[in-house]
């Protein structure tokens, strides 16, 4: 208690006893004075009693009872977490949860529900998890035992294992919330299973509030390239240069100096620290062996000064960037899991598109057909990406698809390559009917790739517009190995069926269909409707003529 409430105390229950004393007093006088007036008198006395019990009552209350309350409620007065940050958090997870749900992989969907619970968790307990990270050598667990060891205040047992480290239960004074020491296996070790443990270390890192970044000299390059990953995505980290016995105090300074100008920007000065967490023993003249201390106090120091200014910032901090990270990755997965639906998609139209082109008659019906084709795709690769489009739209979009890849020059160029590569492939001529077919498919494909990279960006063609995106998609269908592959599909698929006039297979539609039918109801149901609104339209194409299709 300070002196100045001590003293102020001491005077103030002087006075209150001098006034008791007085008032005590006086009523005794007053009561004998009313001796002859018992009714008066035994009034008076229990009066006295009443007010002697009152001023104990409210002795023992200031005395004790205040103090008591004031404490428990500092006890309960736990730090706040940022409300804003929280919020966000919360709401980061409420989303997760609803990505979850669209997830078909049942092992990936679990594990992010599973960790979405951790989060939670962790947000409500509110418990600073401090990681301590580095190479296997610069004394990691030296450091965690002499925290254990040195540090005032109650340490608790090993709360149980992180695969290959430890976490300890700690308690610091001017800390409110229990801190997490989590030691980490090291990083840089040679092997597979000393990757595997990198890998687990760096996982921990990323999860941690704050990080005690351990070294036993200058900062190596392969060191300062995970500490720099982990300050870019908003972790604070400690730098601890640890076994500072080993060096003179002019070397001690040296090695400080150039810690500090190489984590500029990355790590504040204030928070490079030298620590001696195992001295080696020294031998003294008379022989024995003197083992010193660990000294490790500017840590403990620094520790508590960074964890009692920024604590709640720290896990307001890394609650928001694993929710984010979490959101990320099940944003990934939707992803990739729509693409895979939506290449199945392309894959199949584009040999209902060879077969439409081969079963129609007239080159410029040849055109229409495949944009028919194409408009369906359009409409169920938007399904897939939740946007419901009718025909008309997915009509307009294979239109302007079909008008950019003639402008290019991708049709021409693909009926070259494609010709080049099936008279190669089967060592003879190669029917007309079958290269447009062929040619068909493959532009079908290069569609429908175009089409998914425009729904993947909310149906937006990007900066470059859809002529850039179709360039792309044109330039990544070319390579040799997917033309190889894609030529020797076609063979089986087109190029031999036509030969022996046999159907073409595999044209059926998708099962999603309420009703299956064949390539001639595809033609039938999909194309001849749409042809004479197709046809008004071919005139501002720009399209080749027929005889050209023909070549």
């Amino acid at each position: 208690m300070p002196l100045s409430r001590l003293l102020t105390l001491i005077i103030g229950l002087i006075v209150i006893f001098g006034m008791m004393v007085w008032l005590i007093d006086s009523l005794a006088r007053l009561y004998w004075q009313l001796a002859y007036y018992p009714l008066l008198s035994q009034a008076l006395l229990l009066l006295l009693i009443v007010l002697i019990g009152v001023l104990i009552a409210a002795l023992v209350y200031y005395l004790f009872i205040v103090p008591s309350q004031s404490q428990k409620k500092r006890r309960k007065r736990a730090p706040k977490i940022p409300v804003a940050k929280t919020e966000a958090a919360e709401e980061t997870l409420k989303a997760v949860r609803k990505q979850v749900a669209q997830i078909q992989d049942e092992v990936a969907r679990q594990e992010l529900l599973s960790r979405s619970r951790a989060i939670e968790q962790n947000l409500a307990r509110g418990e600073l998890q401090v990681v301590v990270f580095g190479t296997g050598s610069a004394g990691k667990t030296s450091i965690v035992n002499a925290l254990i060891g040195r540090v005032v205040g109650r340490v608790g047992a090993p709360m149980g294992t992180t695969e290959v480290g430890e976490t300890y239960l700690l308690k610091l004074k001017g800390v409110n919330r229990d801190i997490l020491i989590i030691d980490t296996p090291g990083i840089l070790e040679a092997g597979v299973a000393g990757t595997e443990r990198e890998q687990i270390a760096r996982r921990l890192a990323t999860e941690a509030d704050l990080l005690l970044f351990v070294l036993d000299n200058d900062l190596r390059k392969s060191e300062y390239d995970p500490l720099r990953t982990l300050a870019e995505i908003g972790k604070r980290s400690l730098i601890i240069l640890n076994k500072a016995d080993l060096y003179t105090d002019e070397d001690k300074k040296t090695i400080l100096a150039q810690l500090r100008e190489r984590v500029r920007g990355l790590v504040a000065a204030a928070d490079v620290i030298a620590v001696e967490a195992n001295p080696q023993a020294v031998r003294l003249e008379t022989g024995e062996v003197f083992r010193p201390d660990p000294d490790i106090m500017p840590l403990i120091q620094r520790l508590v000064a960074v964890l009692r200014a920024e604590g709640e910032d720290l896990i307001a901090d890394n609650i928001l960037l694993q929710s984010q990270q979490l959101g990320d990755r099940a944003r990934r997965l939707i992803d990739a899991q729509r693409k895979r639906d939506a290449n199945k998609i392309v894959e199949r139209f584009q040999w209902i598109g060879a077969g439409v082109v081969a079963v129609t008659p007239l080159p410029v019906i040849d055109m229409l057909g495949t944009a028919a084709v194409n408009a369906q795709m359009v409409v169920e690769i938007g399904r897939v990406y939740g946007c419901e489009i009718n025909m008309d739209r997915g009509r307009d979009l294979a239109l302007s698809l079909a008008k950019t890849l003639t402008g290019l020059g991708v049709v021409k160029g693909a009926v070259t390559m494609l010709t080049t590569a099936l008279q190669l492939s089967i060592g003879g001529i190669i029917v007309g009917r079958a290269i447009q077919a062929v040619t068909a498919a493959y532009l079908t494909r290069i569609a429908g790739k175009s089409f998914i990279e425009y729904f993947r960006h909310d149906q937006d063609w990007g900066d470059g517009g859809i002529t850039e995106v179709v360039q792309r998609q044109f330039q990544l269908n070319r390579k040799d190995e997917f033309v190889k592959s894609f030529v020797q599909d076609a063979i089986t698929r087109v190029v031999k069926p036509l030969q022996l006039e046999l159907p073409i297979p595999q044209l059926e539609a998708d099962d999603d269909y309420e009703e299956e039918y064949e390539l001639e109801e595809v033609v039938e149901r999909k194309v001849i409707p749409l042809q004479a609104r197709l046809e008004s339209e071919v005139d501002d194409w720009e399209l080749q003529s027929s005889d050209d299709w023909d070549d």
